[in-house]
């Protein structure tokens, strides 16, 4: 099995800024039809519906990351010790497990709120073994890599951790900004994402409701050089009506994207004078 992502782009990086998807792919196994419980279309609630199509029209020079693989077969956005005991016979009980493991969100998705529990049986350790070694370590350790390449080059480095989210309802943040509150990256990368969207007339927040992941928790070092932002955007932006397919509004999404990807390379250009000085 192939290691289920595409790389767009050099594996030398052409920017500091490396651009990761990792939840926006349709590709299942037939292993996992095999033992789905609920109805096969319940898994795209899980995926950041078209987000991939928003970074395929806004990429520039930099490398990006694109996961193929469905979430629902393994979840990138989270640790390899997040194994749910309910859907994975490797689990070890956590005594303070995530709230996003005990909702049913954890490395394989256990439940979805439109189906309920998604899957006939528990799982192997074998399974999970095999689903981590194949899928999630390859894309981290490529993740890893690029991360380094950028910083070698440039100085520093800066991960556009890109996401979807349902919409927030009236009022509510139209772009969500999580850097898990300052430790995945330093300030001013936040502040020139919060610079575009509001230029943009589009209302945006830092770390509510969502903080950053995984991704952004595993790769973000400051301290080092290498910082880390994930960016949720709101479905609507882009999508049609039933938030299913693309809508009207994806040119206009992605040139929203382009302008963050720009003023992160632009920030960068700067932070290691910056860096210096702190």
């Amino acid at each position: 099995m192939d290691a289920g992502y595409d790389r767009w782009g050099s594996a030398d990086p052409a920017s500091p800024v490396i651009v990761s998807v990792s939840h926006a792919g349709r590709d299942y196994p037939p292993a996992l039809f095999e033992v789905l419980r609920a109805p096969a279309t319940a898994l795209a609630a899980l995926e950041d519906r078209h987000v991939d199509r928003v970074a395929a029209a806004a990429a520039g020079i930099e490398t990006m990351l694109v996961q193929r693989r469905g979430r629902a077969w393994i979840d990138l956005n989270r640790a390899e010790q997040d194994r749910d005991p309910q859907v994975d016979a490797g689990a070890v009980p956590q005594r303070h497990p995530s709230p996003k493991l005990r909702s049913g969100l954890g490395l394989v998705p256990r439940r979805v709120a439109v189906a309920g529990d998604l899957w006939r049986r528990r799982f192997t350790a074998a399974e999970i073994d095999a689903r981590i070694a194949t899928d999630h370590r390859p894309y981290h350790a490529a993740l890893d890599a690029l991360l380094a390449a950028a910083r070698a080059r440039f100085g520093v480095a800066v991960l556009f951790d890109l996401h979807s989210m349902p919409p927030l309802g009236p009022g509510g943040s139209q772009v969500v900004i999580g850097d898990r509150f300052g430790r995945s990256s330093a300030a001013r990368f936040t502040a020139r994402l919060e610079q575009v969207a509001s230029a943009a007339g589009i209302a945006c927040a830092a770390n509510a409701p969502y903080a950053g992941g995984h991704i952004v928790e595993r790769h973000g070092r400051p301290g080092r050089g290498i910082h880390a932002v994930q960016v949720e955007l709101d479905r609507s932006l882009y999508l049609d009506a039933a938030l299913d397919g693309i809508g009207p509004g994806l040119p206009a999404t992605a040139a929203l994207v382009r302008r963050m990807i720009d003023a992160l390379a632009a920030e960068a250009a700067i932070a290691p004078l910056a860096q210096a000085a702190e």
